[in-house]
């Protein structure tokens, strides 16, 4: 008998040794047309995340892209409040049919399902990560260029069945300035290359605050470790967000879309380049 190898590619025999990966993706409805998914993650709630996502979806959508996002932040979700969206999704014979926002872009959420929006969720894991399957599996997202997911924080549950169900393209992180980000952007990028997911790029939000009289950027949270995170993890892309009171302004009024055009291209103009 022949050593073994371990190239389980090549072999047909069962053992105890195989490291051949499985297969965990799921398939998406049938009448889905689906092109690219990226998924916005973050090493730790707080910083931002459903505020990128929004803003790429907006972007790719001013491109002439048509965009859709997955809520996959079921215990927090808050794409709907940034769109100004607050009717419930639909049910067909056979599938859902996702909310749209007044530009265009398809989103599922949680939010969308429940009875009122201050419900808390109260779900274990697997009932979370089932949830986030069936947003692929039973919505019917039709001709989407570009989907995004916005992710909850952290590496439990819902990312891991978020990176084996869904065919993810890549990955955009989300951080912030305070001085522990090298370690938790460090978590979120392992975990995606372990997955075999490529990473896009950083965002780093609340980077600085520009003052209104001399035009001076005032790094409240430090000055920026994001060049220096970038460059250990072999990362090009990066963009950062001030903190603006305009952007603030448009999510708390659900009018996230209508956010000046300059303002998104200034600020994630590397990673929606993409």
């Amino acid at each position: 008998m022949s050593e073994c190898s371990h190239d389980c590619s090549s072999c047909s025999s069962s053992c105890s040794e195989r490291k051949e990966k499985q297969d965990f993706r799921e398939k998406p409805h049938e009448l889905s047309r689906i092109n690219k998914v990226i998924a916005v993650v973050s090493g730790k709630g707080g910083v931002g995340k459903s505020l990128v996502t929004s803003m790429l979806a907006v972007q790719m959508s001013r491109k002439g892209f048509h965009t859709a996002i997955l809520d996959a932040d079921i215990t927090g979700p808050s794409i709907p409040k940034a769109f100004g969206v607050h009717e419930r999704a639909k049910g067909i014979d056979g599938g859902i049919i996702p909310c749209r926002t007044k530009t265009g872009i398809d989103i599922m959420s949680l939010n969308l399902l429940v009875e009122n929006e201050t419900d808390p969720v109260v779900w274990r894991g697997p009932i979370i990560a089932g949830t986030v399957k069936q947003f692929w599996t039973d919505v019917i997202w039709d001709k989407v260029d570009y989907m995004f997911v916005d992710m909850p924080p952290g590496t439990g549950d819902v990312p891991l069945t978020v990176f084996q169900s869904l065919p993810i393209d890549g990955i955009v992180v989300v951080t912030s300035p305070q001085e522990l980000v090298s370690m938790i952007v460090g978590k979120a990028v392992k975990m995606a290359r372990m997955m075999d997911i490529p990473i896009l790029g950083i965002v780093e939000n609340m980077s600085y605050v520009k003052c209104p009289d001399c035009g001076k950027e005032l790094h409240i949270f430090g000055e920026s470790k994001l060049d220096e995170v970038a460059k250990e993890y072999g990362i090009e892309v990066t963009d950062r967000i001030p903190i603006n009171p305009e952007i603030a302004g448009a999510v708390d009024k659900g009018e996230i879309e209508f956010v000046k055009d300059e303002i998104l291209q200034n600020n994630i103009a590397k990673i929606s380049s993409l």
